[in-house]
C-alpha cells in the first residue's frame, strides 16, 4: 500500500442484511461480517465497508486514505489547517482517525501498522 492514496470507502447503512442482499444481487459484491455493526465489501473496484447506524443518513460516504504512520500524517494534517474530528482509535485490522479539510469535508486515514 502507498501512503496518502485513497484506499477504502465507508458508507452508513440502516440495515446491514438488506444492504448485503441489495449489493450482492445488483453488483455481485462479496461481503465479510466483522461485527454486528460492520461489514466489509470487496470485488467492487475499491474495497470498503458499511457501518450500521440508526441515525438519518445525510452524507453516508467516508473516503479513507492509507498512511503507514498515523502520528506523522495526523500532525501534517493539523499543521496544514485540518481539524481532527475523531482521534486515533483501534479497530480489527488497524487504527484510524477522522479529520475535516478546510472546506469541511470529513475523511479518515487508517494504518495497519
Amino acid at each position: 500500500m502507498k501512503n496518502t492514496l485513497i484506499n477504502y470507502v465507508e458508507f452508513k447503512a440502516t440495515d446491514l442484511e438488506k444492504t448485503k442482499t441489495f449489493y450482492t444481487k445488483c453488483f455481485n459484491w462479496k461481503f465479510t461480517d466483522y461485527s454486528p455493526t460492520y461489514i466489509g465489501f470487496s470485488e467492487s473496484g475499491l474495497e470498503g465497508g458499511f457501518e450500521k447506524t440508526d441515525a438519518k443518513i445525510t452524507n453516508g460516504a467516508l473516503v479513507v486514505l492509507y498512511h503507514s504512520n498515523l502520528i506523522e500524517i495526523k500532525s501534517t494534517i493539523e499543521n496544514a489547517g485540518g481539524i481532527i474530528t475523531k482521534d486515533i482509535f483501534s479497530f480489527p485490522g488497524g487504527s484510524r482517525f477522522h479529520f475535516k479539510d478546510p472546506s469541511g469535508n470529513e475523511l479518515a486515514v487508517w494504518s495497519d501498522k
